[in-house]
């Protein structure tokens, strides 16, 4: 505290009546870059999710079915509503890479674009940097999105009045396995007749009646 009384006591006043601190009295920690850094680390997104590209996995025995590999791409800080690229990732997950980039061709909207070039980035990083065989023996596993950066803004109103504006930012995550896609994605195996009945029996065995021995 004594240290910066006596900083805040270096104040003098140039000729044009501006204050300013001395440059000899500030320590060496005295300034804003810290906090600059974390606004910039804001602005770059992320840096988790391609960290899931460096795991070294332990190697298979013999009698182990073949460990597909996988590869994990986003961009960051699309300038689009999170809520409205939702719907674009949600359409391309559970497809063949192929299958993805046909449907996101033919989708008129700006995030479409974005997730396109996505899948192709990721497409090739698995092909040159992960061993991947085919091009095309890809599927979509993983397809989601972040809330990215949020800029505030000022609108202009009528009668002298302002309102404030949200410029929103998105990043898009996307994961690519080897091997053909699922049947069906949400449910791994297809519910039977038999399953169901069996289910509802279980259910009705394990109702309980409130207020009773």
């Amino acid at each position: 505290m004594q240290g910066l009384k006596n900083n805040l006591m270096g104040l003098i006043r140039n000729d044009f009546g501006l204050t300013r601190l001395s440059t000899k009295l500030l320590p060496a920690g005295f300034h804003t870059t810290a906090r600059c850094k974390e606004e910039e680390q804001e602005r770059e997104g992320p840096k988790k999710w391609l960290e899931y590209n460096k795991v070294i996995l332990p190697p298979q025995k013999p009698d182990e079915p073949r460990r597909p590999a996988f590869v994990c791409h986003m961009k960051t800080n699309i300038k689009y509503s999170p809520k409205t690229m939702w719907y674009i990732a949600v359409l391309v997950r559970g497809l063949s890479i192929d299958e993805a980039i046909r449907q996101l061709s033919f989708l008129c909207k700006k995030g479409a674009v974005a997730a396109k070039e996505t899948l192709l980035e990721a497409q090739q990083i698995a092909v040159e940097q992960h061993n991947v065989e085919f091009k095309s023996n890809l599927w979509v596993s993983e397809s989601f999105v972040g809330k990215g950066i949020s800029i505030k803004g000022i609108r202009r109103h009528s009668r002298a009045r302002v309102g404030r504006i949200d410029y929103r930012h998105v990043h898009y995550f996307v994961k690519l396995e080897e091997g053909k896609p699922p049947k069906n994605y949400y449910l791994p195996e297809p519910p039977t007749q038999d399953g169901l009945l069996d289910d509802w029996l279980e259910k009705m065995r394990k109702r309980k009646i409130i207020n009773t021995l």
